[in-house]
């Protein structure tokens, strides 16, 4: 088992890692808007997706992983109303890749951000 902490990214304030890596499968914890600095960027529900996604995109990377070795998503929403706005912003970035997916409507999230995601991905395996 691997602990992935990328150092572009601040270090969770809670007793978890931002990924672990076993038996071939990348396991990202949920991710939040936060930026680099370690703030919370509360922006439109549009810009928040983009900073989750980003996040993952770089614990995928430190992971040697990426975003078109997604298996499964959960995106958890405070309110069933962004869920429009939320898909698209997903689809903007997730282009042709469908992996598994579920959306959940949950309420109030830590900071009172609108979206949380975490995923499931496949390690990276170089072609010989």
């Amino acid at each position: 088992m691997e602990y992935v902490q990328p150092s572009t990214l601040p270090v969770p304030k809670g007793h978890y890692s931002p990924a672990v890596v076993h038996g071939g499968l990348v396991f990202v914890s949920g991710q939040l808007p936060i930026d680099a600095s370690g703030q919370v960027q509360l922006g439109s529900v549009e810009e928040q997706v983009g900073l989750c996604l980003h996040n993952i995109e770089t614990i995928l990377a430190a992971a040697g992983s990426r975003m078109e070795l997604i298996l499964k998503v959960n995106i958890y929403i405070s309110d069933v109303a962004l869920w429009p706005r939320v898909n698209a912003a997903y689809a903007a970035v997730m282009g042709e890749h469908r992996p598994a997916r579920a959306v959940i409507p949950c309420g109030v999230l830590h900071y009172g951000c609108a979206v949380e995601i975490d995923c499931i991905a496949a390690v990276d395996v170089p072609k010989q």
